[in-house]
């Protein structure tokens, strides 16, 4: 990212460009930055947009070859084609001679970097990994969207609010954007105001859940469960999420026992950095047979429910009682 940024600052942009990963609100910004780069603000006659499967290559390749429009460059932008899973092999021998007044912009994903395409845009231009930011630099950024409206906040509730809404940057965004109309008129954010206005993401809501039965606290742990209810979350639903979240539990578990570090973990367990560490500490609570016995019992409710022996909002609040009964 750092050489992107390069770019985009000396306005020395090259012809080719791959924005692929996770983080979709990174992606979306730096394809706005290098579209006004290439085109400035109100070029649309030079700027053609492709998007999903079963694109028309010699249509692309036809508009490549045209000259621009009063202007120095064309950019054709590609978002979500799958061209560097399969298919893309003959724009892959097409970058290798692509006309100086033409750009590409690919934005995916999921790419394979042993691909013909993946090899083409790297010689031509650039490749560009943007995936879910680590909990540093989701802390710095945030509190740096904060002080850029002229507001303050404790490191702590900066974490808090992280916690509660999650770590997709396009839904932080839409979140601080709702603090700062809340806390309009003043300069200093508090708990409360994230509390008052922000909407715990149902993943954190789990989360507080499942701690809440390790920490044999039932009454807590049932709270939770009925506000989810009160959400229209189906029973199942929740269960389900339940237990997808005590399988990641189970996996950090064995990692660390292997002696794998966070971000290690991270990675292995195809977590967020940030909701690693979170993992880790819970799984501390937690016994490995503890884990096995809790994903069995989920399965065997998930099967009472389906063969009608149990309704499903009785059958959750029974999993919930057992393993929250102190």
């Amino acid at each position: 990212m750092k050489n992107l940024n390069e770019d985009l600052k000396t306005g020395k942009l090259k012809q080719a460009y791959l924005l692929y990963g996770e983080e979709n609100y990174l992606k979306r910004q730096y394809k706005e930055r290098i579209t006004k780069a290439l085109l400035g603000e109100d070029d649309t006659m030079n700027y053609a947009y492709y998007e999903g499967k079963g694109i028309n290559l010699k249509e692309v390749i036809d508009l490549a070859e045209t000259l621009p429009f009063f202007a120095e460059r064309r950019l054709i932008v590609f978002e979500n084609t799958g061209l560097f899973k399969s298919a893309g092999a003959d724009l892959a021998d097409y970058i290798k001679d692509l006309p100086e007044t033409t750009c590409f912009l690919f934005i995916e994903t999921e790419v394979d970097k042993r691909s013909k395409l993946f090899k083409a845009v790297k010689a031509k231009g650039s490749v560009v990994e943007m995936n879910f930011q680590d909990e540093a630099t989701l802390k710095r950024w945030t509190a740096g969207c904060i002080q850029r409206e002229g507001k303050k906040i404790t490191e702590r509730d900066v974490i808090y609010f992280l916690e509660k809404v999650g770590t997709d940057m396009e839904n932080i965004t839409k979140e601080l954007e709702k603090i700062f109309c809340y806390t309009l008129g003043r300069d200093v954010i508090a708990r409360e105001d994230i509390d008052a206005v922000c909407v715990t993401q149902i993943s954190n809501h789990i989360f507080e859940m499942v701690n809440a039965v390790a920490e044999k606290k039932q009454k807590k742990a049932l709270d939770l469960y009925y506000e989810l209810l009160a959400l229209k979350e189906p029973p199942m639903r929740i269960l389900f999420l339940m237990m997808r979240q005590y399988r990641n539990l189970f996996q950090v578990k064995g990692l660390m026992k292997k002696g794998y570090n966070r971000k290690e973990i991270a990675s292995k367990a195809g977590l967020h950095p940030f909701a690693a560490g979170k993992y880790m500490d819970q799984a501390k609570v937690f016994k490995t047979s503890e884990l096995r016995e809790i994903l069995e019992d989920g399965a065997e409710i998930e099967q009472r429910v389906k063969t009608g022996l149990l309704t499903d909002h009785l059958a959750v609040e029974l999993f919930i009682v057992k393993y929250s009964n102190g």
